[in-house]
């Protein structure tokens, strides 16, 4: 009898079961007439809870600005995806910056594709779907395969299959994992392409690898210089093809770290044997550029 009552509130449609606990759906089996669930419906923001699996970490706050600019204008023309997770209650599955954006405009309902699923298939929903986008920085699509492949526990031949990528694109990508955390943080910021991160990752020594990565960016060299000068350092591992690197002395390993946190660009410093050096800050683009400018000129 309650099976029967059910099926009678699926035909009232979904915005219907939203308003009615007793005959909520709350699995794939309440909904056998492909009914509510699956549809697309303008969801309450309020009601929608952010996804502990989303592999993006940081989140551009001028493309946010960007996008919350143009759903003003056009409105969310792409529906967010999210997971039912009991009456009244959703979880975000796809679609974190449309949903951000939105809340930055003071939007009340965003339009949402609800599914049910349960937190394997939510994860595993999640990365793949976000692994797909292009705007994804090279570090966050590695932890996204790692995290498919430790959670979900599958192979890296199962998981070339459920991506569409090359298991050689895979492996490529979780070595990078292995890269320094500093020059992990570099590649995110763009000041390195995952190109460089490659040949990077030739080398095993960390503090080698933080001697290159120095190099790349002090000199701006290309992935194939970046490429022979690993393999120079490999072939002959005996001779000195860097820099002499001289250490710092105290006040400048001091005035490096307040630098580079006071300018969000790491700095780099170099000294001679007769105290003599120079100061090199990295920049993006000519924004970050102008940026940087402002704030040195803020110290006169």
């Amino acid at each position: 009898m309650a099976k029967a009552t059910k099926k009678q509130a699926l035909g009232r449609g979904l915005s219907a079961l939203l308003k009615d606990s007793i005959n909520d759906i709350t699995s794939i089996s309440d909904n056998n007439e492909n009914q509510g669930i699956g549809t697309i419906i303008d969801l309450d923001l309020k009601l929608i809870e952010m996804n502990p699996f989303q592999p993006r970490s940081r989140f551009n706050e001028e493309s946010l600005r960007e996008l919350a600019s143009s759903i003003s204008e056009l409105g969310v023309i792409q529906p967010i995806t999210v997971r039912k997770l009991e009456f009244n209650k959703f979880q975000l599955v796809s679609g974190e910056r449309r949903f951000r954006a939105s809340k930055l405009i003071g939007k009340i309902t965003i339009p949402a594709f609800i599914r049910v699923a349960n937190d394997q298939e939510s994860l595993e929903m999640a990365l793949v779907e976000n692994i797909q986008r292009q705007d994804l920085d090279p570090i966050e699509i590695s932890l996204s395969y790692q995290r498919l492949i430790e959670e979900i526990e599958i192979t890296q031949e199962a998981l070339s299959d459920r991506v569409g990528k090359s298991r050689s694109t895979i492996a490529n990508y979780l070595r990078l994992l292995k890269l320094d955390p500093i020059i992990q943080t570099g590649m995110r910021d763009r000041f390195i392409s995952m190109g460089h991160g490659r040949a990077i990752i030739n080398i095993d020594n960390s503090r080698e690898q933080l001697r290159i990565y120095e190099k790349v960016i002090s000199e701006n060299l290309s992935v194939r210089e970046t490429e022979a000068l690993v393999r120079n350092l490999k072939i002959e591992p005996n001779k000195k093809t860097l820099t002499k690197k001289t250490v710092l002395p105290n006040y400048l390993k001091t005035a490096k770290k307040e630098l580079s946190k006071y300018l969000d660009s790491p700095i780099i410093i170099k000294i001679s044997d007769t105290n003599k050096g120079n100061v090199s800050i990295p920049f993006k683009n000519k924004k970050d550029f102008y940026r940087i400018m402002n704030l040195l000129k803020r110290e006169q």
